[in-house]
């Protein structure tokens, strides 16, 4: 492994080695600010001097109350750090900057502390009634951001890849066993049923999916009389970290399933494909696939619009619009708000630590279910037809990063041998595939 995977790989480690710490620091309480304000009471009980004199000091009091220094906890200031190492990761490494930057800032907006009491509401946090970023924030509880991040994918989408190699499609179907290993998983370790379902989810790479379904399965609510925790910001955080740290966990497991020769094989030239085509795939997909699970409707019926919008060819500023202001207007607000719903006494726990090491395994599942599908489907796959199994990695929805180390994995061992394009077939596979697997863990669990 080269110095730069070492360094990401250790990044990772870090990342949970501190949030574990951190459980640990907060559930001690080692940071004991209260010190301060206990110091500063003493000063305003000893003071003696005129009326003046006691107003001004009586007036300091309030202030300091009020201030981020009095409220502080030892959660909100590790939380803070977390939110700058997030941003750190985005600018140095550049780990889905569009996403990580928005998200660490957020993060660092929802746990400056501020003065809290139960017949006084500042409306300021994420979490108070009347707040602005409360407003902003039901876009994601509402499930109102995902679909419309879903439109935009659709606008920038070219399924020419998958409508030319059908049988792809089956490399994209087989990346979920991500999402029901997890699945058992969570609920092996103690969490509910809608809980472990919007849990597992993480193993499909998508971000706007992970956020869609936990809003409906794990918001705090009754989901069938279970009371559910708040899991949208510890999952949405998970999913996205994974998504930009595809780089770091799915090499190794490619190399460890596959062989030297397997990681040469060249593939068919994906076929030419007609305009017409193009153009029918998005309505059928679309009725296909919410026949099926129709609780994905939302999802897949925004994402094959913005898909129809784009290959119609009569609907182009529509289709510019929905590729890039829209998508990126809602992908700043979603990141911060779903950042600013990580604060501290909501994110620090067991449970979220638990999020992470699951969401990891999750991934490693989902990409070993890919490759080792493809090895399957080789066994009855005539000669000259043969998939490279390192395309099955593509298989997760973290469109375009895993068709992008697909890539760059098979260069390393054939410098010709080009594999984007094929990837791309099971990553597009692998989008719709996530959308399909919370719509039918929503019929059974909602």
């Amino acid at each position: 492994m080269n110095n730069p995977f070492k360094k990401r790989a250790l990044l990772v480690f870090g990342l949970l080695l501190f949030l574990f710490m951190a459980n640990q620091l907060v559930s001690s309480n080692i940071l004991n600010i209260d010190l301060l304000n206990k110091t500063m009471a003493q000063i305003g009980t000893s003071s003696q001097g005129t009326d003046f004199g006691h107003e001004i000091m009586n007036g300091l009091n309030r202030f300091y109350s009020f201030t981020g220094i009095r409220n502080a906890t030892s959660g909100n200031i590790i939380m803070i750090f977390i939110g700058i190492f997030f941003i750190f990761l985005a600018i140095k490494y550049e780990y889905e900057p569009l996403l990580l930057v928005p998200i660490g800032a957020g993060i660092i907006i929802g746990n400056i502390p501020f003065f809290h009491d139960g017949s006084i509401n500042l409306q300021i946090g994420i979490y108070q009634d009347g707040s602005v970023l409360r407003y902003l924030y039901m876009g994601v509880l509402k499930g109102v951001f995902p679909p419309l991040i879903f439109l935009g994918i659709g606008a920038m989408t070219d399924f020419s890849s998958l409508i030319s190699n059908p049988r792809l499609i089956l490399l994209g179907a087989a990346a979920q066993l991500g999402i029901f290993i997890t699945f058992l998983g969570a609920i092996w370790l103690g969490f509910k049923l809608p809980e472990a379902a919007s849990i597992g989810i993480i193993g499909g790479a998508d971000g706007p999916t992970a956020i869609f379904l936990s809003s409906k399965l794990a918001n705090g609510g009754l989901v069938h009389g279970i009371k559910t925790l708040n899991l949208i910001g510890p999952i949405a955080v998970a999913a996205y970290s994974y998504m930009a740290l595809v780089p770091v966990i799915q090499p190794p497991v490619m190399r460890l399933l596959t062989t030297k020769k397997e990681r040469v094989i060249r593939m068919k030239p994906p076929r030419a494909v007609s305009k017409r085509e193009k153009i029918i795939f998005p309505i059928v997909a679309l009725i296909l696939t919410t026949f099926i699970s129709p609780g994905a409707l939302p999802l897949l019926g925004m994402l094959f619009l913005g898909n129809l919008l784009k290959e119609s060819g009569v609907t182009k500023r529509l289709a510019n619009t929905a590729s890039n202001a829209l998508i990126d207007s809602v992908t700043i607000i979603l990141g911060m708000t779903v950042g600013a719903s990580t604060q501290a006494d909501v994110f620090l726990t067991k449970q979220s630590i638990l999020i992470f090491v699951l969401g990891a395994a999750s991934f490693i599942v989902a990409t070993a279910g890919g490759v080792f599908f493809a090895k399957v489907m080789n066994w009855f796959s005539p000669e000259g037809n043969k998939i490279n199994p390192l395309i099955g990695a593509a298989g997760v929805s973290a469109v375009p990063d895993s068709a992008r180390v697909v890539q760059m994995e098979g260069l390393k061992y054939d410098d010709t041998n080009h594999l984007l394009m094929h990837a791309m077939a099971p990553n597009v596979a692998g989008v719709i595939g996530s959308a399909v697997v919370a719509g039918i863990l929503m019929s059974f669990l909602f």
